[in-house]
C-alpha cells in the first residue's frame, strides 16, 4: 500500500446469519453444512475505497445500509466476510456514545483508561491533561462517575480524548449530532487543525451539510452496497433522491421566460385527497381540524423542476395548494408557515395579512380551488418544514378546518454567501476618508 494511504478497502463483505428460533443454531451446527437453518443477510457487498492521509471523506446512507458495520470493520473490532482492509497508522473512533468508558469511573479515570488504550504513556497523558479537559469543558463533573453524565457531557468527553491524542485516523460516527452548536463548532474547528496535521478524517452523519461543508469526498451506501463515491454535493444529492423516493423529473419551460413562465397544474381527479403521495410529502405530519374544508394536494416547483429534493438559497418556490369545501362557509382563510427542523417559525402568511380579500369570496359546498403561493427562499442550508392549514373566523373565535403541520419537507443545499438562519441581503461598502 502507499504511504500516503491512510486506509484501502478492497471487495469488503459481510454476511449475518438469520436464525428463525434459537434452536436452529443448534440443527445448523450438527447438519455440518449438509442443510440450512438460517438465511443470510448481507450488511455489505463489495464495497471498496482509498482513504489519503489528511483526508475527510463523508459516508451518507440510510439507516439500515451498513454504515456502522463498515465503521465496525475499519476498527477492527468486526471481522469481514470477505475482502481486505489494511490501516495505515493509529485509529481512534467516536462509534457510541461512551463506548470504552467505565460507568463507574470518574470522568478524570476514564481519560487515562481511553487514552491508555489509544496506546498512549502515562507521561503523554499527563502532557495532554489539561488540553483534553480545557476542550470538555465539563467543569467538576470530572471527578464524577460518567453515569452521572448527561449525553452531552459524555460526548464532550469522549470527542475531547479521541482529537487530544493527534490520531493518523479518526472516525466518526454521529457523535457530534449531541453537542450543541458551540460544541459542534469547537469540534469542526479542531477537526480542521487535526486534518491539517495530516489526520485523516472518516465523517458518517445524516447532516449533508456537514458532509458538502467539511469533506473532500463522500460515498453512498444502500443496503449494503456502495452505490457512488465523489464530489460531496453530488453523493449528497443522490441520498436525498434516495432517502424521498425522488425522480428528478422536469417542465418544459420557455426559455425567455425562465422563472415567469406559467405552469399548469391539474385538479386531483375526483376532488381525492392525493395529498400524501408527491415525493416531499412528510408522513409524520401532525393533523387536525373539523374537515369542513380539506387540503387535498399540493404542487411544489423551482423553476420547472417539480417536487425538487433541494433547492438553492435565493430560489423562487411556488407552491400550490389545491382545497375542497365539503360545507358552506364564510370568509375561509388559507395560511402557509415555514419552519426549522427543530420547530422554530422562520416565516408565516395568511391570505388576510397577505391582504388577499378575494380568498373570501370561496367556500360553497363542492367546490375545489388552486391556490398558488411564491415564497423567496433565502434560507441558510438545512431542512425545513412547510405547515398548511385552512379556517374560518367569526369575531375572535378562529375555527381550524383542516390544518396540516409540518406536512412539506423542504432541503435548502449549503453555501458560502452567509451563515445564521436567513439572507438579509447586506452590502458593505468601504472608503478612505484619511491618511
Amino acid at each position: 500500500m502507499s504511504s500516503d494511504i491512510a486506509i484501502k478497502v478492497q471487495n469488503l463483505s459481510k454476511c449475518y446469519e438469520i436464525y428463525n428460533k434459537p434452536r436452529d443454531r443448534l440443527l445448523q451446527m450438527l447438519s455440518r453444512g449438509r442443510k440450512r437453518y438460517c438465511r443470510e443477510f448481507w450488511a455489505l457487498r463489495d464495497v471498496s475505497f482509498e482513504i489519503r492521509k489528511g483526508e475527510t471523506v463523508g459516508i451518507v446512507g440510510r439507516n439500515g445500509s451498513g454504515k456502522s458495520t463498515l465503521l465496525q470493520i475499519l476498527c477492527g473490532t468486526l471481522n469481514p466476510t470477505a475482502g481486505t482492509v489494511v490501516t495505515n497508522g493509529r485509529i481512534a473512533a467516536l462509534l457510541e456514545l461512551g463506548s470504552g468508558f467505565n460507568p463507574e469511573f470518574t470522568g478524570r479515570e476514564n481519560v487515562y483508561l481511553n487514552a491508555t488504550i489509544l496506546g498512549l504513556s502515562k507521561e503523554e497523558i499527563d502532557q495532554r491533561y489539561d488540553a483534553i479537559i480545557e476542550f470538555a469543558d465539563i467543569g467538576d463533573f470530572i471527578n464524577q462517575p460518567v453515569k452521572t453524565y448527561s449525553s452531552g457531557m459524555l460526548v464532550r468527553l469522549a470527542f475531547a480524548v479521541q482529537a487530544q491524542v493527534e490520531p493518523d485516523i479518526l472516525i466518526v460516527d454521529e457523535a457530534l449530532a449531541v453537542g450543541d452548536a458551540k460544541f459542534q463548532a469547537r469540534c469542526f474547528d479542531r477537526l480542521k487543525k487535526l486534518k491539517e496535521s495530516g489526520t485523516s478524517i472518516l465523517l458518517v452523519t445524516h447532516s449533508s451539510e456537514q458532509i458538502v461543508t467539511h469533506c473532500d469526498r463522500a460515498f453512498l451506501l444502500n443496503e449494503g452496497i456502495q452505490l457512488e463515491q465523489g464530489e460531496p454535493r453530488a453523493v449528497v444529492n443522490r441520498y436525498l433522491d434516495l432517502l424521498f423516493g425522488k425522480t428528478q423529473s422536469s417542465i418544459a419551460i420557455d426559455a425567455e421566460q425562465g422563472d415567469e413562465a406559467t405552469e399548469t397544474y391539474h385538479t386531483p381527479e375526483g376532488g381525492l385527497d392525493v395529498f400524501e403521495t408527491h415525493p416531499n410529502y412528510n408522513p409524520n405530519e401532525y393533523r387536525w381540524g373539523d374537515r369542513a374544508a380539506t387540503i387535498i394536494d399540493f404542487h411544489l416547483s423551482v423553476a420547472g423542476l417539480e417536487y425538487p429534493v433541494a433547492v438553492d438559497t435565493g430560489s423562487k418556490l411556488r407552491l400550490v395548494v389545491f382545497v375542497r369545501f365539503d360545507a358552506d362557509l364564510v370568509c375561509p382563510i388559507l395560511g402557509v408557515t415555514l419552519k426549522t427542523k427543530e420547530g422554530i417559525t422562520v416565516y408565516g402568511v395568511n391570505t388576510e395579512t397577505l391582504d388577499y380579500p378575494d380568498f373570501r369570496k370561496f367556500g360553497r359546498k363542492g367546490e375545489i380551488i388552486e391556490v398558488e403561493v411564491t415564497i423567496a427562499c433565502e434560507l441558510a442550508p438545512g431542512d425545513y418544514f412547510i405547515s398548511l392549514g385552512v379556517s374560518t373566523k367569526d369575531g375572535e373565535e378562529v375555527t381550524p378546518r383542516d390544518r396540516r403541520y409540518d406536512s412539506i419537507h423542504l432541503q435548502v443545499r449549503p453555501t458560502e454567501k452567509f451563515f445564521g438562519l436567513v439572507n438579509l441581503d447586506s452590502s458593505i461598502r468601504a472608503k478612505k476618508v484619511a491618511n
